[in-house]
């Protein structure tokens, strides 16, 4: 089994992902908008993934890859309220030199929640919610606790 988050950015995806391609080297492993969709012969005007969405630019489903792991985003119904409450994604670095570069990223236009300290299970940890809203909690994982 395979647990993959999917983002939700009501309506900010494509700017999310040219934000996570600058700041943690995402790339996009598929993006399709809502245009793209085939229309459901079956369905009303107000059903289907196509229809339902006033802007057919708007990105119905993307793939990006971020180092080995999959994130998934979509518009949404493009509310322009995202909310992710409740839930952090986890970057793992295997230095502070490379954790405080994608902390720094993630926090330009974000709220930093945790700044990046030493604890007694990291060198470097720190947590910000990025300028979608998006909780990330960024740590070396040098395999080794701290001296």
């Amino acid at each position: 089994m395979l647990i993959q988050p999917y983002l939700f950015l009501e309506g900010r995806a494509e700017e999310a992902i040219a934000f996570y391609k600058k700041a943690l080297g995402a790339e996009v492993e598929m993006l399709m908008r809502f245009k793209d969709a085939p229309p459901d012969p079956n369905a009303s005007a107000s059903e289907g993934c196509g229809p339902m969405q006033a802007d057919p630019e708007k990105v119905m489903h993307a793939s990006l890859l971020v180092g080995g792991a999959r994130i998934m985003c979509s518009d949404g119904m493009n509310s322009g309220k995202p909310e992710f409450k409740g839930v952090s994604l986890s970057l793992s670095y295997p230095n502070d030199a490379e954790t405080k570069k994608a902390f720094d990223a993630l926090s330009e236009g974000g709220t930093v929640q945790q700044p990046l300290i030493k604890t007694f299970f990291s060198s470097s940890f720190g947590m910000v919610a990025d300028r979608f809203g998006v909780n990330w909690m960024v740590i070396t994982d040098s395999g080794n606790p701290p001296a």
